[in-house]
């Protein structure tokens, strides 16, 4: 496992983690495992979601990039318009989820203890908590955390990855791994550029290009209402495409990236 953190082990995985395994198996083989049943429960998550024709969106950033402050302005922006629900993925607490259901909006909490993402057991147990008749769109907040979120299939079909302004220009360029994940890039809380002129969002998204990566960047505050009517137009564009997509039986797979989990074994 990795020696830093555990972090491949959450309260979803650890019952597989310590079954009994052949003699002479390692901590590579083990983890191995993990991830194979991970990919395999987040394929069924997947076919849970086509199957009701729910388009799935995994949010990532850092903590305090504004995650949740967006859920919530995109949430009172659509309710007249599409059926939502959110899934939180914290290290503890249900603030977040306390925050979206004083919308009237269906929302579980996940808390993962000290596992710093979530995984598709996680997503698939709290499935179970929630009633998703109707819904079309669901939203899961990740843990706040650069690294290791990028790395796990959820059963999503969408990576959305959040960067702060306050946080640096160069964070694509420090932590690849997450934003060549990304199908979607917010620059978040443009509304401090004023005060903050060492973020310059050309930069940001130059270093975004240098991954190849060429996925939407949109710039936007949701505490200001800046800049939200792309974030809202391209979640209409691809609920739209998920609907095409479900009704020829079709999905999408999200860009995990597997050089993530390859760190993690590296060290185990």
């Amino acid at each position: 496992m990795c020696d830093t953190c555990g972090c491949n082990l959450t309260p979803g995985n650890r019952h597989l983690a310590f079954k009994p395994v052949a003699g002479g198996a390692t901590a590579v083989s083990v983890l191995k495992g993990l991830l194979a049943k991970n990919d395999d429960q987040a394929a069924h998550n997947r076919q849970h979601f086509d199957r009701r024709g729910i388009l799935a969106l995994n949010l990532m950033s850092s903590p305090g990039s504004g995650k949740t402050a967006l859920l919530e302005a995109t949430l009172v922006a659509l309710k007249d318009e599409f059926t939502c629900a959110v899934i939180e993925g914290d290290l503890e607490t249900e603030n977040d989820a306390e925050r979206i259901r004083a919308l009237g909006v269906t929302a579980h909490q996940i808390v993962t203890g000290t596992a710093c993402h979530l995984d598709a057991h996680l997503v698939h147990d709290a499935l179970h908590h929630m009633n998703l008749d109707g819904v079309d769109l669901l939203f899961i907040e990740n843990v706040g955390n650069l690294v290791c979120p990028a790395s796990f299939d959820l059963g999503q079909h969408l990576n959305v990855t959040l960067l702060s302004v306050t946080e640096g220009d160069d964070k694509p360029a420090k932590y690849p791994v997450m934003f060549r994940a990304a199908d979607a890039l917010l620059l978040t809380k443009i509304d401090l550029l004023s005060v903050l002129d060492d973020f310059d969002p050309a930069r940001a998204e130059a270093h975004l290009r240098e991954l190849a990566n060429p996925a939407p960047v949109m710039r936007l505050s949701a505490r200001k209402g800046m800049g939200m009517d792309a974030w809202l137009v391209w979640l209409r564009e691809q609920l739209a495409a998920q609907r095409a997509r479900v009704a020829v039986g079709q999905s999408r797979h999200p860009a995990i990236q597997r050089d993530g989990q390859q760190y993690h074994q590296a060290g185990a």
